[in-house]
């Protein structure tokens, strides 16, 4: 199955969840969030959310810090 994630193409299992796509490329859930075909799920929501050919997934990550 074919997603774009931030515009990238990527192949993924069939019935893949967000979850598992996520640990499949190492991010730390507390430190990103996600939006799926224009609409943000709920980090309690990624591991019963499947994934579907075309789907369209956004991640942003958190980034702390800076100076005064």
């Amino acid at each position: 199955m074919r997603v774009y994630i931030n515009g990238e193409v990527k192949d993924l299992e069939p019935q893949a969840s967000l979850l598992d796509l996520l640990t499949d490329l190492n991010l730390k859930p507390e430190r990103i969030a996600a939006e799926l075909n224009g609409k943000v799920v709920p980090r309690a929501d990624w591991p019963a959310t499947k994934l579907a050919e075309g789907d369209r997934i956004e991640i942003v990550h958190f980034v702390g810090g800076g100076a005064e």
